[in-house]
C-alpha cells in the first residue's frame, strides 16, 4: 500500500525551485541597500503617481497577513496607560491615514488591525512617547511604521553631503534591520535607504550621500557613520528602538546611550521616542526612564512573553546522541514544509549543516551576502534540502538565537528547537517564527534531562496554551493556578497589572 501523508492544519502551501539557479544568483535576490526605493520627484505634488513595476516587487509576494485564525485576536486583551484616556481604532480607517497610505496597507495585506496596531497607532499619532510590550508575531513592525509614515512628506530642495534623516530605526541586528527596510519601503513613496554592518561600506557611503528621511541601523553600523560625518541626526524627529530586550541581551547598551545622549541627535520637543519589546525586563524598565518623556504611554497587549495559541507545541524526549537521526527522521515524515531548525551555537550548526549536506543540503561559506541570500530564499521558499531524494524539496533553515527575535519569515510552518533555550522567554521567541499574525504553526522541541532548568516553566506554557503534558514533563504540571519561575531580570506581567511605575520604583 502506498504512503500518503496527510497535509495537517498548520501547513499551508510550499514552493519548490531550482537551487542551481539560486546558487548562480538571479536579479531576485536584492539586498537591503541596493533595493529599489520609491524615487520622489518635485513634479508630483502631494501624491506620487503609480509604479506598477515597483508595486508588483513590493506587493505581488506571498503575504502573512489575515491568517485562518486572525478572528481569535478579538480575544487577546490590550491596555493603555495614560494620564489621558486613548481609545484603541478597531480598523485602519479610523486611523485618518492618508489615502495613499491606506492603499499601501490594503496592498500589503491587511484587512483588520492587530492588538498592538490598534493600541499603538493612536498613542504614535498623538504625538506621545511609547513604549510597547506584545508577543511576537505581532504585526509591531506596521504598527510603528504606519503612523509614522502616514503622510506624504517630500524631500528638501537642497543637496547635502551626508544623510540627515527624519526617522531612525535602530534594531539589534542585521537581518531585522533588512527586514524593517522592506516593510518600509511599502508603506512611504521617499528615497531610504538600509544602514548595517557587514556589507561594504562604500556602496552604503555612496547611497547615504544623495540623503534619505528614513534611516534603518544597527548600532555598531550607526556609530560607525556617525564618527565618520556620513550621517547627522539634527534633523530626526522620530527614533524607534526596536526589539530594545534583544539589543540590551546582546550588549549594546552602551552603544543605544551613545547614540541618544552623545550624538547630535535632535533633543527638543519635537522629538518623538518610541521603543518595542516583546519582554519587560528591568534593563528596559531603566532605559525607557532614561530617555522617554515624562507622562510617555505604556501600551501591553496580552501576557508578555508567553506562546500564542496558534502554534501547535509538541515536546519529544530526546537524548543528545540521538537528535540527528531524530530530526532526519522528523523531516522525512512531515509533509513538505518551511522549517526553521534552532541549535544553541555556531558550532552545533556547522555539525548539522555538515550531516544534513550528506542527506542531500547544498552548503556555502557563511559571508554577510550569502546570509542575506539564505534568508531570501527561505523566505521565498527558494532553499531546500532534498531528502534521500529529488522529490522530496524541503525548505529548511539552520539558525542560533540571533535569528530568534523579530524576523518575520512570512510562512514559516515549523519551527524546531534541536538545542532547548536555557530561558523559556527565548523558547517563546524561537517558536514565534511560526503561528505570525494569526495564521498556524507547529513548533517541535528536543528535550532531555540537560534542560531540567527549564522545565517548570516549560510545563507551564504548555499548560497555558492548552496544549498536551508529554508524560516526563508531568511532574512539572502546575497543581493548581500556574506559578512562573522568574527568571534572572526577567519580569512577568499579567492582564490589567501594570508593574513599571517610574516614580516609586528605584531598584
Amino acid at each position: 500500500m502506498a504512503h500518503v501523508t496527510t497535509k495537517p492544519e498548520w501547513d499551508h502551501k510550499d514552493t519548490a525551485f531550482d537551487y542551481d539557479r539560486y546558487t548562480q544568483g538571479s536579479e531576485e535576490s536584492q539586498w537591503a541597500h541596493s533595493a529599489r526605493k520609491f524615487e520622489w520627484k518635485e513634479e508630483y505634488g502631494d501624491v506620487a503617481p503609480r509604479d506598477e513595476e515597483l508595486e508588483m516587487e513590493l506587493f505581488d509576494q506571498e503575504k502573512a497577513s489575515a491568517g485562518i485564525n486572525f478572528p481569535k485576536y478579538d480575544e487577546v486583551k490590550g491596555q493603555i496607560d495614560s494620564v489621558e484616556e486613548i481609545l484603541p481604532i478597531n480598523d485602519f480607517e479610523e486611523a485618518n491615514l492618508h489615502p495613499v497610505m491606506l492603499e499601501n496597507v490594503r496592498l500589503s495585506g491587511y484587512t483588520s488591525a492587530t492588538p498592538i496596531q490598534r493600541y499603538s497607532i493612536p498613542v504614535i499619532m498623538q504625538g506621545e512617547d511609547l513604549i510597547a510590550c506584545a508577543e511576537t508575531g505581532s504585526g509591531k513592525t506596521a504598527a510603528f511604521l504606519v503612523p509614522i509614515l502616514r503622510k506624504p512628506r517630500p524631500r528638501a530642495d537642497e543637496r547635502r553631503y551626508r544623510a540627515e534623516p527624519l526617522v531612525l530605526i535602530v534594531s539589534p541586528t542585521r537581518e531585522l534591520s533588512t527586514q524593517i527596510f522592506d516593510e518600509s519601503r511599502k508603506f512611504c513613496y521617499r528615497n531610504h535607504s538600509c544602514v548595517y554592518g557587514g556589507a561594504d561600506i562604500r556602496s552604503q557611503s555612496a547611497e547615504l550621500a544623495r540623503g534619505c528621511d528614513l534611516l534603518v541601523a544597527t548600532p555598531g553600523r550607526l556609530i560607525d557613520f556617525l564618527d565618520r560625518n556620513f550621517i547627522s541626526l539634527q534633523r530626526v524627529r522620530y527614533v524607534v528602538l526596536d526589539e530594545a530586550d534583544r539589543m540590551l541581551d546582546m550588549g549594546f547598551e552602551h552603544n543605544i546611550r551613545r547614540i541618544i545622549k552623545q550624538s547630535d541627535l535632535n533633543n527638543d520637543d519635537t522629538l518623538q521616542t518610541l521603543m518595542f519589546s516583546a519582554t519587560f525586563p528591568k534593563a528596559v524598565q531603566m532605559l525607557a526612564r532614561d530617555f522617554l518623556a515624562d507622562g510617555f504611554i505604556f501600551v501591553k497587549v496580552g501576557r508578555v512573553g508567553h506562546a500564542t495559541a496558534n502554534i501547535m507545541q509538541r515536546i519529544e524526549y530526546v537524548e543528545n546522541e540521538d537528535k540527528k537521526e531524530k530530526i532526519l527522521e522528523l523531516l522525512l515524515d512531515q509533509p513538505p514544509a518551511r522549517t526553521l531548525v534552532f541549535v544553541a551555537s555556531r558550532r552545533a550548526a556547522d555539525s548539522l549543516d555538515a550531516f544534513l549536506y550528506t542527506k542531500g543540503l547544498p552548503t556555502t561559506n557563511r559571508t554577510q551576502r550569502e546570509r542575506e541570500d539564505a534568508l531570501i530564499a527561505f523566505r521565498n521558499g527558494n532553499a531546500y534540502l532534498a531528502l534521500l531524494s529529488n522529490t522530496d524539496i524541503r525548505p529548511i533553515l539552520i539558525a542560533t538565537d540571533v535569528a530568534a527575535r523579530g524576523l518575520d519569515i512570512k510562512q514559516c510552518m515549523h519551527v524546531i528547537n534541536y538545542d532547548m533555550p536555557v530561558k523559556i522567554s527565548e523558547y517563546v521567541h524561537r517558536i514565534g517564527r511560526t503561528g505570525r499574525v494569526g495564521n498556524k504553526g507547529l513548533a517541535t522541541s528536543f528535550y532531555n534531562s540537560r534542560d531540567y532548568r527549564i522545565a517548570r516553566n516549560l510545563a507551564n506554557i504548555l499548560v497555558e496554551s492548552g496544549m498536551e503534558i508529554p508524560a516526563f514533563l508531568e511532574q512539572f504540571k502546575p497543581k493548581g493556578e500556574i506559578d512562573w519561575e522568574e527568571e534572572e531580570d526577567e519580569v512577568n506581567i499579567g492582564y490589567g497589572v501594570l508593574p513599571f511605575q517610574p516614580e516609586n520604583d528605584k531598584d
